[in-house]
C-alpha cells in the first residue's frame, strides 16, 4: 500500500518536474495493478468523494424538466437538459458523443431513465457515465454538491486506471490526501486488496510522470 508520506513526496517531485504555465494544471493519478486476470472480465467504476475538491469541481449535467429542472439550476448544475433536447441529441451521434465528453457526471429525473437509456444509453454506458436517478423530492442540492466534490476512476479489462485528483493550485498535502482517498476506494474493490497494487503515478498536465512502487516490493 502507498502511505501518505510516499504520496506527498511523489506529488512534490511531480510538481518540481512540471514547467510553469499561465493556467492551473491538473494533477492526475494513475494506478497500475498486478496479479489480476483481466480476461475474466475485470472492471471497476468508482465515484470517490475527495477530501479536498478543486475550486471548479466536477462538471454536472441534469436530465430533467419542470420543477426538478428548476431546482437543479438553483443547485448550480452546469446544464439542465429537457426531454425534447435529449431525444434530438440521441439522433445525432456526433453531438451525443460531445455531450458525454463534456460532463463528468450525469443526473436524471428517475421518470426519464428509460428515455435516457433509449437516446443516450449507447453513448453513456461504454464511458461508465449512466446517470444517477433522482426521485421526486430528493435533495438535488446535496447530490450535486457531493458529485462536484467527487472524481471517477474507471477500468475495464485493463490493469491501469487514471483520474484527476486536483490541480497545481492545491498543496502537496491536499493532493496526497485526495490520492490516498482514491487508492483506498479502489483497494476495497480489488480481489486481493492492496496486494494488487503495483505502481502509483502522479503527473501534472505539462509535467513528467513520477512513479512510486508499493512499499516492500
Amino acid at each position: 500500500m502507498f502511505n501518505n508520506d510516499q504520496l506527498k513526496e511523489l506529488v512534490k517531485k511531480a510538481r518540481e518536474a512540471t514547467p510553469k504555465r499561465n493556467f492551473a494544471q491538473s494533477a492526475e493519478l494513475t494506478l497500475v495493478l498486478r496479479d489480476i486476470d483481466v480476461k475474466k472480465g475485470f472492471s471497476l467504476n468508482e465515484i470517490v468523494v475527495l477530501p479536498n475538491p478543486s475550486k471548479d469541481g466536477a462538471s454536472l449535467c441534469m436530465l430533467a424538466t419542470g420543477d426538478m429542472g428548476l431546482r437543479a439550476k438553483k443547485a448550480g448544475v452546469d446544464q439542465v437538459m429537457e426531454p425534447e433536447t435529449l431525444d434530438r441529441i440521441g439522433t445525432n451521434r456526433r453531438e451525443a458523443r460531445k455531450i458525454v465528453r463534456s460532463y463528468d457526471f450525469f443526473l436524471a429525473d428517475a421518470t426519464l431513465m428509460s428515455s435516457v437509456g433509449r437516446s443516450l444509453g449507447q453513448f453513456l454506458g461504454p464511458k461508465g457515465k449512466m446517470p444517477t436517478p433522482v426521485p421526486y423530492g430528493a435533495p438535488i442540492e446535496n447530490i450535486a454538491s457531493r458529485l462536484r466534490s467527487s472524481t471517477r476512476i474507471r477500468s475495464k479489462n485493463q490493469l491501469n486506471m487514471s483520474t484527476k485528483i486536483g490541480d497545481e493550485s492545491m498543496t502537496d498535502e491536499q493532493l496526497a490526501a485526495n490520492a490516498s482517498a482514491v487508492i483506498a476506494s479502489v483497494e476495497k474493490k480489488l480481489p486481493q486488496g492492496d496486494k494488487n497494487f503495483k505502481n502509483a503515478i502522479i503527473k501534472f498536465t505539462m509535467g513528467k510522470a513520477l512513479k512510486a512502487s508499493t512499499l516492500g516490493k
